[in-house]
């Protein structure tokens, strides 16, 4: 017995096909919307704008990114191409290179789903980065002395301290620090989004680590959907503390303690990953765990470098000649 088709009404058709029309503006503010995080959304925007600005000399608006979705696939490749080669006379880091130009292709592709773009970019090949060249950091004795240099009886020295403290002892990006709300913190862990992540991950938190965290919001009195960690001073009193802040605490206070050797947050990832390897004698594994690398082959990077095994070979090589 075949299946009764139901009739459909041509005006609800045309509803359907009318709601599914998505304008060049709407292109952009969905693109925007789709980001996973709020950073990801301000680096885009700003990736964006310095496409057009350099190619146009004014920002991104919605005439002129509707005008670049119209181009043909080999005027929109030869456009970016160029804004490449700009990027590439800079001298700008790869990895900023490969961001914007992440930016301008996940527009064109979303574009290209809705109808509103012809082109593919899959033609502009990002530049090559060499990951995590250098995982060398702060020492022990270094680190224990910024966070005793801290004034744990001021508001402000809790805040730093429990910073400090989440940053080495759980090996945390500045991204999962500053996303963190009040009530992510239940039964001693701490639910955070990791990166590239969509949905909440708990970590362990050591006794030591979460008596920091404790004692801060004490202070803090925040209620559960506002973040941990907040500016304490001047017109962003009582904002959520971006990534540039968390870095520019840890720049502070290292200088404070005297330590000469740059330190931004991702060098203390960096310091964390490869000290908990030399205690451990090496323990890829449970570093992977820390880290929350996707691939053990980052950590084995970590842990080559930690044993010098390039130089070491390089000895025997010299030695036999």
């Amino acid at each position: 017995m075949s299946a009764i088709v139901p009739k459909v009404s041509g005006s609800f058709l045309s509803s359907i096909k009318a709601a599914a029309q998505t304008t060049t503006i709407d292109v952009w503010a969905d693109f925007l919307k789709l980001q996973i995080s709020a950073n990801t959304k301000r680096t885009y925007a700003s990736a964006l704008d310095d496409f057009f600005t350099r190619l146009t000399g004014s920002a991104a608006n919605p005439q002129q990114i509707q005008e670049f979705l119209l181009l043909t696939q080999f005027e929109a490749v030869g456009v970016v191409l160029k804004y490449k080669g700009l990027l590439l006379d800079l001298g700008l880091a790869p990895s900023t290179i490969n961001t914007r130009l992440s930016a301008i292709k996940s527009l064109a592709n979303h574009a290209r789903k809705l109808g509103q773009c012809g082109f593919s970019l899959e033609d502009v090949t990002h530049v090559h980065v060499e990951k995590y060249r250098d995982t060398s950091g702060v020492g022990v004795e270094a680190y224990r002395a910024i966070l005793q240099s801290l004034d744990r009886a001021s508001v402000k020295g809790k805040r730093d301290y429990a910073i400090l403290r989440l940053l080495w002892d759980n090996a945390l990006r500045r991204g999962e620090l500053v996303a963190t709300n009040v009530g992510d913190l239940r039964e001693g862990k701490l639910w955070i989004i990791g990166k590239g992540k969509t949905q909440q991950q708990s970590i362990d938190l050591a006794p030591r680590t979460l008596a920091a965290l404790e004692e801060w919001l004490v202070v803090r009195e925040g209620a559960a959907n506002e973040p941990i960690f907040i500016a304490l001073d001047g017109r962003s009193y009582g904002k959520r503390l971006s990534g540039r802040s968390i870095a520019r605490v840890v720049d502070w206070v290292a200088a404070d303690a005297g330590v000469t050797k740059h330190l931004s947050p991702h060098r203390i990832r960096h310091s964390s990953i490869t000290t908990f390897l030399d205690a451990s004698g090496g323990d890829v594994r449970t570093a992977q765990r820390l880290s929350r690398h996707s691939r053990l082959d980052t950590l084995m990077i970590y842990d080559d470098n930690r044993q010098g095994l390039q130089g070491k070979a390089s000895g025997v090589l010299a030695d036999l000649v």
